[in-house]
């Protein structure tokens, strides 16, 4: 065979694949038409045969292959600066002349790829190798024609003989897998799967196939098998918060997801993170069989690729630094670095020793070779440009334009025009039809329902809950003047809670946008298949809660006795809800924030309610803002429902509506009707029809607005499909880092420092190794020396399923001694996360039987946190940077006595260990924006070593996602540790060779968590070796012991025999557990080696309470988005309520403005809730996550922190709305009336965010907690004695409810400051008219009247004896006592109570964190 494996390749032009003599290779037909399939290095592969049979099946079908290949010369990919990133806070967003100064600077570009070049042909693979930060994702992204978020992208890309605008309709063929994991986590794997594999069924279907349902039941089938899964088929995906499948598996579950679009080019980015060596070899092989036989173009990214995987792939590419340092042949990367002078160690991964050739501490320099060398990744790419396979290589790139491209070109365009489905347009990209996508998204959408039961049950019931509570509020309201304003509140209650509750729209749409975009780039659905989806699985849940809700509430209220009048306010109903949903779900898909949304929903709630005719009537709305009556969607539906109610109705004038009434004024010739809009002069009735005219409403306008309400319905869909064809992913903008902006100076600094030491070049790597000796020392003096033992013994760990108890530990003994670094290892999902959950204390579900003990005694009550735990996820505070995080912890958690001065020098010597001081002053921030994965790895391992752990230390994967550098550099820093007397107990996958001859001890489980061996690995593995060996497993010279060991126990290798069987009847075995007997005797018997303070947490509440509340106020000073949005929520709310009630008049209606502008207020709080509470559930679940199950810090102290940092905020929202809101609706500026008004609002901003975070505190999700408030908020307003007045609420709730609510006091107490002296000047159309009896004037007529009933009534004209003029109202306290505050005092009374209210609803905040806070488990003897 030719040494350079390429350069006899030859263009057999009769076949449609290129035949080469080295590689694996696709079917072809040779010339008398007969299948041959050639021979792959997948043989062994256990699914090879079905992949052939398939294939063989497709061609035989007629169907031409669809085979691309992808090439691309002169790469260069450049962004914006990673450095441009500054993160302003609260105060710095406001230097302007700063922020011109700096907008006017071009930033910095930086070039992460640097002229890349390469060809991956039909059946060929390519490994792309290289450190975090070289490149890697960059060039797969390129490759998978993902270019969005790149500022400039130069240079050409081909795929097949397609440029790549010409590729774009083919992206569901053209497939990146990220190491990004996204699920909805309450689907099973087989929901998740099926939907995939239904939306990729091809029209045209293989001979043998009756149906798409058998085809895409054989497809999803053969996807779980090939890796291995089908036994999760019924279990959830889960995510960090769900419970659901193992990392390895749901790592598993995406890549088949990605296998199921059936592509030609697929991009694999890290696949094999979280995967175990064995399963990490299988996947390869899977790909490897999959790709010779079907002649897919396969490019991977890898870290620690064993030599295993490294061998099956054909060609390898090098980057280091955006730079290409080597492409050719696999055959010849090694020896290629060797003739440069590096050495690659006996059995080392070649792929780590190919990306560590550029780290001076890794490489090695054969004898000779010092001095010359290439040092730099520049350096390396000239001796590679010179070579004879850079030359070689190149004579590929014209395979794009031979005919043998074209013809394949050809062939995939037919077969993809094949498979999609005939009413599809033809250019598009998606496979089956629009019909079938739907379908397939609203069986999706129901299964998402059904795994979120809790939700939709909560807001059925709340529904429910709501509509009695409101229909006993309206109880029979009368058909008379008194019950005009009752039944107007019950109709618009009846649109204004269905339009609340579908605020939570805007929550949901951020929850699945990130699977969306993934199945969007995946082209499995258009869309508007989703939107219509929702759509179609919102019309029975709404039709059901609509009718339980309008069927009590129309009957309660003693609404219109008539079906069709029944049936009209139904659909009326229904039809707004349908409306408000789909406008809601058109602001969360329309910005790309959440916190963008809720701001405008927050205000845009305020506004429709505002504008609906029923706080400020049509003919009272300035002509400035009356435009916002017609584009609202509830003012249409709130005039048609009141048209049905009151249309062909006479309603008299009744109580204080009719003047004079009462003994000795019973003549109706000489009464009228006063304060009811449309009556006419002298009459003491009315007609429905007369009422809707002074509203400007008719009843001719029912069905025209019924008929508008579904035109807007359908505009907002309309956006909503457009807006959401518009998203992509947050991560497509590339990864940068964010520097605080009061960080800016001292992170430049630093980074000062080390460009320094970087650009003094080969001094450096003399110096290195002095410098690593002086540092270990130095290191190994501050570092713990533990001398406990911790011994665990028959550990069985159970929890319940939905199939009865499953065993997920079973009878495990083990111990970790000091100086003993141990590995955890097993197949994925055989409980190694479990077993280091259970010995850390971290599950709170399940039952624990064995004994875990610390010298053998029972765990200390400081356990938690005298053990470090690094859990797989690496959950933190966003807004902090990495020092603050380290500090915190280190501030924690070591012990009290410990100075902190001293704790916070440790953080600098851990910084220094895990090299992390150039990041050491940037924000953690989230995936995309902020650190990387693995620099988050590191940050993890970080937070628990500051914290001195005296006892041990778990690390759950520490190395999973790491390069094979970093691997190795975490392994060496753990086996450091262990060195100077710790205990460590690591789970690991992947070990290399290397890393794995790290470790003292291993303990190897089997599915079902059953040991499988547990003891000492000796040099180089041989204790572990001549163990399996004794039993017929004998590891082959040159292989990875732990991939073998793996292989051995749950792989290929297994023979089919229960080696936990073999495993207890071995010598071996019973000498452990006489030696974890003598262990625990020895220990038992010795002074306890760590002294418990007898302290849950290191440091007192005081302390603790300070310092995660200066976490958290900084976390708030720098969340400008969090900010801002509380900031102008309540400017824009305030400028709106005061515009809309601009110079409140003195007549009588105007009161009932005055009342509502005050009433308005209230609404500036679910805005601001519903932005707060995911922020709070965040927060929480960070402290749930890892911060409470280490006892850094008390329940009491992170409320506290959560309450206090929000304070500040308040303070300013509640002078910005008093500010803007007070002076425009022309109340009083007396100061002892605007002071208790100001006082009242500023206690409201309190009382409000700490209903919102009791909430928060105790709702399992953000959805939750959105679908929770309207029915807190709701009840509220409903009995504040606005919408009904006191004297018209029900007896059952008017001495309870309306006395235990905090709104009424607050209303009251600014009505009072704001109303209580006002004159009152009735307008002309406000005054009773009525003649008095013959040879009277009005004055004696009505004197009795007067004295009694009409006290505080305004007769204007006593001295007339015609058209008596009566004004209901001579001042504002006369009003008042209709809404029973009676007195002056009443105002500063009130106040006090809302105060009382602020302390209750911030200790109910305590109350509810403390009730869900769960204790961890301990083990059962």
């Amino acid at each position: 065979m030719d040494p350079a494996g390429g350069s006899e390749i030859r263009d057999d032009t009769d076949s449609a694949v290129t035949v080469r003599p080295d590689a694996a290779l696709p079917t072809y037909e040779n010339e008398d038409k007969t299948m041959v399939s050639p021979s792959s290095r997948a043989e062994d592969w256990a699914m090879m045969d079905e992949v052939r049979r398939r294939h063989d099946r497709e061609i035989a079908s007629g169907s031409k292959p669809r085979e691309l290949g992808v090439t691309w010369k002169d790469l260069t990919v450049e962004v914006v600066s990673a450095e441009a990133a500054i993160n302003e806070n609260v105060f710095s967003q406001f230097h302007i002349p700063r922020n011109i100064r700096e907008s006017r600077h071009k930033p910095p570009l930086h070039t992460i790829l640097d002229n890349s070049h390469g060809c991956v042909r039909p059946g060929e693979m390519l490994l792309v190798l290289g450190r975090p930060g070289s490149g890697c994702t960059t060039l797969l992204k390129m490759l998978a024609n993902r270019r969005r978020g790149y500022l400039n992208v130069r240079g050409d890309v081909h795929f097949g003989a397609l440029s790549h605008d010409e590729a774009a309709p083919y992206r569901g063929q053209i497939v990146m897998n990220t190491e990004d994991e996204l699920f909805f986590p309450t689907l099973t794997v087989g929901q998740t799967m099926d939907f995939a594999t239904r939306l990729k069924v091809p029209s045209r279907l293989p001979q043998g196939v009756d149906s798409h349902v058998e085809y895409q039941r054989g497809s999803k089938e053969f996807l779980l098998e090939a890796l291995r899964i089908s036994h999760t088929h019924d279990t959830k995906v889960g995510n960090e918060y769900v419970r659901g499948v193992s990392g390895g598996e749901r790592k598993r579950v995406s890549i088949v997801e990605c296998m199921a679009t059936r592509g030609s080019v697929f991009c694999w980015d890290n696949s094999t993170r979280g995967l175990d060596a064995s399963t990490a070899l299988e996947w390869t092989k899977a790909i490897r069989a999959m790709t010779d036989v079907l002649g897919l173009s396969t490019i991977v990214t890898l870290y620690q690729a064993g030599n295993g995987i490294y061998d099956l792939f054909d060609k390898v590419l090098v980057l280091d630094e955006g730079k290409q340092v080597f492409y050719g042949p696999l055959a010849e990367a090694r020896p290629f670095m060797e003739e440069q002078g590096f050495i690659c160690g006996e059995g080392a991964n070649v792929a780590d020793f190919l990306t560590g050739v550029t780290v001076p501490t890794e490489r090695q320099i054969r004898s000779g070779y010092e001095q010359r060398f290439p040092r730099t990744a520049d350096q390396l790419r000239i001796e590679y440009e010179k070579s004879s396979i850079r030359e070689r290589m190149a004579a590929e790139y014209d395979y794009p334009t031979s005919d043998l491209a074209r013809e394949r070109t050809d062939n995939f365009r037919h077969a993809f025009a094949e498979d999609r489905a005939k009413d599809l347009a033809k250019d598009s990209p998606w496979t089956v039809g629009i019909v079938d996508q739907v379908k397939a998204c609203i069986r999706r959408q129901y299964q998402i329902l059904w795994g979120d039961k809790a939700a939709f049950i909560i807001k059925q019931v709340s529904t429910l809950v709501q509509a009695l509570i409101a229909g006993s509020l309206f109880y029979n309201a009368p058909n008379n003047s008194g019950g005009l304003f009752v039944k107007s509140g019950a109709l618009f209650f009846s649109l204004l809670y269905n339009s609340l509750l579908s605020m939570s729209e805007v929550t949901e749409s951020f929850n699945g946008r990130p699977v969306l975009v993934k199945h969007k780039g995946f082209a499995m659905f258009h869309p508007a298949a989703f939107c219509f989806a929702q759509i179609a699985a919102d019309i029975p849940v709404l039709l059901f809660q609509i009718s339980i809700f309008a069927i009590v509430i129309y009957f309660m209220v003693g609404l219109t006795m008539t079906a069709g009048a029944f049936f009209t306010y139904w659909v009326m109903i229904f039809a707004t809800t349908m409306c408000m949903t789909a406008l809601f779900r058109a602001i969360g898909a329309l910005f790309s924030t959440f916190d963008g949304a809720s701001k405008v929903s927050g205000f845009l709630i305020a506004a429709v309610i505002m504008y609906t005719g029923y706080m400020i009537t049509k003919p009272h709305m300035h002509p400035w803002f009356v435009w916002m009556y017609w584009i609202d969607p509830l003012a249409y539906a709130f005039e048609a429902v009141l048209a049905n109610e009151f249309h062909g109705k006479i309603i008299p004038c009744v109580g204080d509506n009719l003047v004079p009434n009462g003994p000795g004024y019973t003549d109706s010739a000489y009464q009228a009707c006063a304060g009811v809009g449309g009556a006419s002069p002298g009459s003491i009735s009315l007609t429905g029809d007369e009422y809707l005219a002074s509203l400007s409403y008719s009843y001719s306008h029912l069905w025209r607005n019924f008929g508008i309400v579904w035109a807007w319905w359908a505009l907002f869909v309309a956006v909503t499909v457009v807006a959401t064809s518009k998203w992509h992913s947050p991560s497509e903008s590339g990864s940068v880092l964010l520097i605080p902006r009061e960080k800016l100076e001292r992170h430049q600094q630093t980074l000062g420092v080390i460009t320094d030491e970087e650009s003094q070049g080969s001094k450096k790597v003399a110096a290195a190794d002095d410098q690593e000796l002086q540092s270990d020392s130095s290191v190994e003096a501050q570092l713990v020396r533990n001398s406990s033992v911790f011994t665990w013994r028959n550990l069985t760990y159970t929890v319940k399923t939905s199939s009865g108890d499953r065993v997920l530990l079973d009878n495990v003994h083990g111990w970790v001694k000091p100086g003993m670094l141990g590995a955890l290892m097993g197949a994925s999902g055989a409980g190694k996360t479990t077993l280091l959950d259970v010995l850390a204390q971290r599950k709170t579900e399940g039952t624990i039987r064995g004994s875990i003990m610390v010298d053998g005694r029972p765990l200390p009550v400081s356990f938690q946190r005298s053990a470090g735990y690094c859990e797989q996820l690496d959950v933190h505070e966003p807004f902090a940077t990495v020092r603050e995080a380290l500090e915190f912890s280190a501030l924690l958690r070591q012990p009290r006595e410990v100075p902190r001065e001293e704790k916070l020098r440790y953080v600098d010597t851990i910084i220094d260990l895990l090299e992390l001081h150039d990041l050491a002053d940037t924000l953690i921030g989230r995936v995309g924006a902020g650190l990387s994965v693995e620099q988050r790895k590191r940050l993890t391992i970080g937070v628990e070593l500051v914290a001195k752990p005296s006892i041990l230390i778990f690390l759950d994967e520490p190395t999973s996602g790491l390069d094979g550098q970093s691997a190795y550099n975490t392994v060496r820093f753990l086996r450091k540790l262990a060195d100077v007397g710790q205990a460590v107990l690591v789970t690991i996958h992947q070990p290399s060779a290397q890393l794995f001859a790290q470790f003292d001890t291993l303990l190897l489980l089997a599915k079902g968590g059953r040991t499988v061996y547990f003891g000492d690995i000796g040099d180089n593995g041989e204790i572990v070796k001549n163990y399996f060996a004794r039993y017929g497993a004998s590891c082959p010279t040159g292989t990875n012991p732990a991939e073998h060991m793996i292989d051995v126990v749950s792989g290929h290798l297994s023979q089919g025999r229960d080696w936990h069987q073999v495993w207890l009847d071995s010598p071996e075995s019973s000498e452990r557990l006489a030696k974890l007997d003598q262990i625990v005797a020895d220990a038992a018997a010795k002074p306890l080696a760590t002294q418990d303070d007898g302290f849950e947490f290191a440091m007192p509440l005081g302390a603790q309470t300070q310092i995660v509340t200066a976490r958290m106020g900084r976390a708030l000073f720098r969340n400008t988005d969090y900010i801002n949005n509380k900031f102008a929520l309540h400017i824009g709310s305030a400028l709106f309520n005061g515009f809309s009630f601009w110079m409140i008049g003195d007549s009588v209606s105007d009161l009932q403005l005055r009342l509502f502008t005050v009433f308005n207020f209230i609404f500036v709080a679910p805005g601001v809730i519903n932005q707060l509470q995911p922020l709070f559930i965040e927060r929480r679940d960070l402290y749930d996550t890892r911060e409470k199950k280490a006892r850094m810090y008390s329940w009491k102290a992170f409320v506290t922190a959560l309450v206090l940092s929000e304070m500040p905020y308040l303070c300013v929202c509640a002078v910005l709305y008093f500010v803007c809101w007070y002076y425009t609706v022309g109340f009083s500026s007396d100061s002892h009336r605007a002071g208790g008004t100001f006082f009242i609002m500023l206690m409201y901003e309190f009382m409000y965010t700490g209903i919102g975070q009791f909430v928060a505190a105790y709702a399992p999700n953000a959805l939750f907690a959105a679908l929770t408030n309207p029915v807190i908020i709701g009840t509220l307003v409903s009995f504040c004695g606005v919408l009904v007045p006191y004297a018209q609420i029900q007896a059952f709730w008017r001495y309870w409810i309306y006395w235990i609510n905090p709104f009424n006091y607050m209303i009251g107490g600014m009505l009072v400051f704001d109303v209580y002296d006002t004159p009152v000047r009735c307008a002309a159309d406000e005054f009773a008219v009525f003649d008095p009896p013959a040879n009277m004037t009005c004055g004696d007529y009505l004197a009795e009247y007067m004295e009694g009933i009409g006290a505080r009534m305004n007769l204007t004209n006593p001295a007339a004896t015609a058209s008596c003029h009566v004004c209901e109202y001579r001042r504002g306290s006369d009003y008042l006592t209709t809404i029973n505050l009676n007195d002056y005092y009443y105002g500063w009374r009130d106040a006090g109570i809302v105060v009382i209210f602020v302390l209750s609803s911030y200790s109910l905040v305590y109350l509810l964190m403390r009730l869900r806070t769960k204790a961890s488990k301990k083990a059962e003897a």
